[in-house]
């Protein structure tokens, strides 16, 4: 069996201006990074902003485990059996970060028959947009200590720097170093932190922001320490604005790819959902929803965490209304959840998977809580048997969601037509009423408690001191209107990544929390979560490798 990346080697692609052509865009509205990839351009991009709006599609999923879910695979092969359909459709996905390629997960670019390409490139540097976010974060960490270092004006505390610097990969002796030691001309010796570029603040507000005036006014409001009184420091008081900015001029443009099939993607930004929002830039969705007729799009890990999140943040901020949302799971992951152990997972197992179905049965009651028409998209494995996805099949329309066996994997867009025209007929024609799943104007602790028991089965909330005075500081200074973020494993509905299924009654363990003012919402640390994974034993960094040729190999 070819490897994914062998695959996309042998695809024959086609320039990315003729791939842009199918969609309207001309070649003068490119800005080209080679024959395959190509960034919109800031005229286009104001060109199209009035422009008739298509159907918004979110794909999310059961719980992350070992097995393998496919989200990201589903959601191309989607957008490639729309075109199939003769539908004008463009995928708009996220940018893989660094991080999970060398470490644990691999790459973000699908799988098999259903991938983006170039798919190396994407899941290395592709077009630099991580690495200037990384840059312009640093670059304000460092504005932030030559202030201090120059008189400190503005009597910033050293005790309560919250900027952190950031770095796009997987590197856990960083998240807790010290900083300044040396001579004096070497600053002030005081603790710091690291944490990945995705989780930053910048990336959150890069993925957010709606054009570049509104970059530069959210990164302004971005707080970065807090002074003698206890009054908040921003990157507009260090004046560091203009430079970050200036950074991300060109990365905040959105970039233009495409499938194996030649389906357009837009892939821009790239936040992880377990810590922060988990969803692809504000720009690309709104860039696509004004060239297609239907737009794919995907949020991170579980629905628990990428889907609420979408809904909750990013809906609302954008003023986004999805049409229908698909609900990825595979007979594997739900007998795991059943209990098998992941070496097992290819036999028949009913009494597993009986056992296991009720997580993607949470995941279901939850979605309907947004009001939004769910298809659940069963991905295929060789291993799956006809007992077992029938009765997956009958406990999906039992809770009353369409259902859809997609070999999208193996057969591209063709293995996922039957799931393409439910996703239509549930946008066009299914009952939508769309809210998000709390209102704005309820406290912090309320937000958290909503989350807490409607959507995770918590039976409760417990709050570190630090934690209880941190939410009740931030009411006092104004951010108690913002919406939560909530910082959780993405193994469990709980905060235990032990717990599978769906657990109840649990109590949810609230170490810490933060505001991200310029992106506009309070981050919530639950569990022993933090923001700079580690690499595991064996990471996939021991299997990459380049030929002699220039050929890559092992990524996947």
């Amino acid at each position: 069996m070819k490897s994914d990346i062998e695959i996309a080697r042998e695809a024959k692609l086609q320039r990315i201006e003729e791939v842009a052509g199918r969609i309207g865009i001309k070649e003068d509205d490119l800005e080209h990074y080679g024959k395959y990839k190509a960034k919109l351009s800031e005229e286009y991009l104001k060109r199209i902003k009035d422009n008739k709006q298509g159907k918004l599609i979110l794909v999310t999923a059961i719980n992350p485990t070992p097995a393998g879910e496919g989200k990201t695979t589903v959601t191309i092969g989607l957008g490639q059996a729309m075109g199939k359909l003769d539908k004008k459709a463009v995928i708009a996905l996220r940018e893989p970060s660094l991080g999970p390629c060398f470490g644990i997960k691999g790459g973000a670019a699908g799988g098999g028959n259903s991938q983006v390409v170039p798919m190396d490139e994407l899941n290395l540097h592709f077009t630099g947009d991580f690495h200037a976010i990384t840059s312009a974060n640093n670059l304000c960490a460092a504005m932030l200590d030559n202030h201090i270092q120059q008189g400190n004006e503005l009597r910033i505390d050293t005790r309560r720097i919250i900027l952190k610097r950031c770095l796009d990969l997987n590197d856990r002796v960083l998240r807790n170093v010290v900083v300044g030691m040396g001579s004096k001309v070497d600053g002030f010796v005081r603790e710091d932190h690291f944490t990945i570029t995705v989780a930053s603040e910048v990336m959150a507000i890069f993925c957010l922001a709606e054009d570049l005036k509104d970059l530069k006014e959210r990164l302004s409001q971005m707080i970065v320490a807090y002074d003698l009184d206890g009054k908040p420091v921003t990157a507009g008081d260090i004046k560091a604005v203009g430079a970050m900015a200036a950074l991300l001029k060109d990365a905040v443009r959105p970039n233009l790819i495409q499938t194996l099939e030649h389906t357009p993607a837009i892939v821009h930004g790239g936040p992880f959902a377990n810590i922060a929002h988990g969803c692809n830039s504000v720009r690309a969705t709104k860039a696509a929803l004004s060239i297609a007729d239907y737009v794919i799009t995907e949020a991170g890990f579980g629905a628990d965490l990428g889907a609420e999140k979408f809904f909750d943040i990013k809906c609302r901020k954008a003023s986004l209304t999805p049409s229908a949302v698909v609900l990825v799971a595979t007979i594997r992951a739900l007998k795991y959840n059943g209990g098998v152990a992941k070496d097992e997972l290819s036999k028949e197992n009913m009494e597993a998977l009986k056992k296991g179905i009720v997580n993607l049965g949470r995941h279901i009651d939850n979605l309907h809580k947004f009001g939004v028409p769910i298809v659940v998209a069963l991905n295929a494995f060789v291993s799956d048997t006809e007992e077992e996805r029938a009765f997956v099949e009958k406990y999906v329309h039992d809770a009353g969601c369409e259902f859809s066996y997609a070999t999208v994997w193996e057969h591209g867009g063709e293995g996922g037509k039957d799931l393409a025209e439910k996703v239509i007929k549930a946008a066009e024609n299914a009952k939508n009423e769309f809210k998000p799943l709390y209102p704005l104007n309820i406290s912090l602790k309320d937000k958290i408690a909503t989350l807490a028991k409607e959507i995770y089965g918590a039976g409760g909330v417990e709050y570190e001191k630090k934690a209880e005075n941190t939410l009740k500081g931030l009411e006092e200074q104004g951010f108690g209107e913002l919406p939560v973020c909530i910082a959780k494993t993405q193994y469990s509905f709980s905060d235990d990544p032990s717990l599978l299924g769906a657990p109840e009654g649990f109590i949810l363990h609230v170490s810490d929390v933060y505001v991200c003012a310029g992106a506009g919402f309070v981050v919530v640390m639950t569990g022993s979560i933090n923001t700079m994974p580690g690499l595991p034993k064996h990471p996939a960094a021991y299997d990459i490798d380049v030929d002699d040729d220039g050929n890559i190999t092992g990524l996947f």
